[in-house]
């Protein structure tokens, strides 16, 4: 550039900064986007759980790149407008699909203040990583791991997963892995999980260079749990075949019906047989803060390795996905890489180390640590704890109901939050698969679907906070209105959406 462009350019007004002409105006419009968003949250009941994108909206998104600049309230009237209506529900009590947390108003305010100090969580000496360390220092606590253990947020539980399946890998390969690739010491490696896991264990053997048929899916139990003897008959058939086992997979919350294997008994086997034992906790892990729950997960405190997902039972929003590795040496080795731009120094900004860089395979990092930081410390564990519980009783309270109703069936033990069911008719598949997308589109609720031995469920799952009795009789009763409207047999029958008295917490 010469010198004549780069003086242009610096006198160009534009190029000055990206900071509001007037503090005071972007100041009123931050107060009516935040007051909007609070009273979001406040009348989310007045709101549809989810509404389907009509054409002309999803085709607004398929604009050209803006080249000018706009008004930043004409900006906002569009999120209003074209985004709000249709976003995927969770904040909604009614939403039972998937297991995703509903989020706090705490928690928006903290993500918006991580916002505002735009923390870069990949290493240097600053006082949000403090922070994250004392979210890890929590998690030690919390599940009973030593003081060398290491933790690390990340985007979410397959991240996470993924990771543990690394670091059982050099612990079992040795560092020189990262050089030279798994080789044929590494070919002849197998893990293990249960049929019920869930799928992002299969795509981490894959990614981490083994193949997808190095993982053992071993059968479950009648409570969805994985059997462990057949687990030990399998670990001998492949150790007399010149097979290597080397990592277990246990399950605290399996994504179908939340089943929570036995810790316990997989954590002397992976002793006994010298294997790596990580724990997928993407909901379950969380657990621990109830007291009723807490004696399921004995165990779980003999893990290698635990994945978890804040951002589900922890209400936390999105994302906040953490790992946490009792053997913080066996993780750095896993994970760390010195560059000379990310030089070490005792003091400055370059001190503090080791850094989250060296936990993970990101250096640029969000301070997803905050939203959790204000969660823990606003609510306390005790309050979350009760959370927990009460999605177990709304679980109980929807099984009492579908038990005492003859038009439905229940198709799985209710283990922890889960409630797999369907309506009974011809061609049920097919019928309960319609009925979950009629409830969808109908904005009453939203449940899921999955397949337990080979018939198609209506799944809810109870996650967010807000959910209530009246949310669970809502979606029975849609449940059953549109599953007489769909079956022949009922000839159209329509029933009114039926009131209980609250639960008993």
């Amino acid at each position: 550039m010469t010198k004549a462009l780069c003086e242009a350019s610096l006198q160009s007004e534009s190029s000055v900064t990206l900071d509001p002409q007037s503090w005071d105006d972007i100041r009123a419009q931050g107060h009516r986007m935040l007051d909007d968003m609070l009273d979001y949250a406040a009348d989310i009941r007045d709101r549809p759980v989810w509404t389907p994108i009509p054409d002309e909206v999803r085709e607004r998104f398929h604009e050209a790149l803006p080249r000018q600049p706009s008004g930043l309230a004409e900006v906002y009237r569009e999120f209003t407008d074209f985004i709000v209506p249709y976003a995927t529900g969770n904040v909604h009590p009614g939403f039972m699909g998937w297991v995703h947390g509903g989020g706090t108003a705490v928690g928006m305010l903290a993500e918006m203040l991580a916002a505002g100090l735009n923390a870069n969580l990949g290493g240097r000496d600053h006082i949000p990583i403090e922070v994250e360390r004392q979210i890890v220092e929590w998690m030690r606590q919390m599940f009973g791991f030593p003081d060398e253990a290491s933790g690390i947020f990340v985007t979410g539980t397959s991240m996470a997963n993924l990771m543990a399946v690394l670091v059982a890998r050099t612990t079992a390969l040795g560092r020189s892995v990262r050089q030279r690739g798994i080789g044929e010491g590494g070919a002849s490696l197998t893990a293990y999980t249960s049929t019920a896991a869930h799928g992002c264990i299969t795509k981490a053997m894959d990614i981490a260079g083994f193949g997808s048929e190095a993982l053992r899916c071993i059968e479950v139990d009648r409570f969805h749990r994985i059997d462990v003897t057949a687990l030990r008959v399998r670990i001998a058939l492949d150790r007399s075949a010149g097979r290597k086992p080397f990592l277990v997979v246990g399950s605290a919350g399996t994504v179908d019906i939340g089943a929570i294997d036995d810790l316990r008994a997989l954590s002397e086997l992976c002793r006994e047989e010298q294997l790596w034992f990580h724990v997928d906790g993407a909901y379950g892990a969380l657990g621990i803060l109830s007291p009723a729950l807490a004696p399921r997960l004995a165990g779980l405190e003999c893990a290698d390795s635990i994945a978890l997902d804040f951002h589900k039972w922890g209400q936390v929003p999105y994302d906040a996905g953490f790992l946490l590795v009792r053997d913080g040496i066996r993780h750095r080795d896993t994970f760390s890489a010195p560059a000379a731009y990310l030089r070490r120094e005792t003091r400055g900004l370059s001190a503090g180390s080791p850094w989250p860089c060296d936990l993970g395979p990101d250096l640029s990092r969000g301070f997803r640590a905050l939203k959790t930081w204000f969660t823990l410390k606003t609510y306390g564990t005790e309050r979350l704890g009760a959370i927990i519980s009460r999605t177990c009783a709304l679980a109980a309270y929807l099984e009492a109901r579908i038990v005492a109703e003859p038009r439905l069936e229940l198709l799985a033990p209710v283990q922890l939050n889960i409630v797999c069911f369907r309506y009974r008719t011809a061609d049920a598949n097919q019928v309960n698969g319609d009925i979950v997308i009629d409830i969808q589109e109908s904005g009453i609720a939203a449940p899921s679907t999955t397949i337990l031995g080979g018939q198609l469920a209506i799944r809810a799952a109870i996650v967010n906070h807000r959910t209530d009795t009246c949310d669970i009789d809502a979606l029975i009763s849609a449940v059953l209105e549109f599953g007489a409207q769909r079956s022949s047999s009922d000839d159209g029958l329509v029933l009114e959406v039926e009131r209980s008295p609250p639960l008993a917490t």
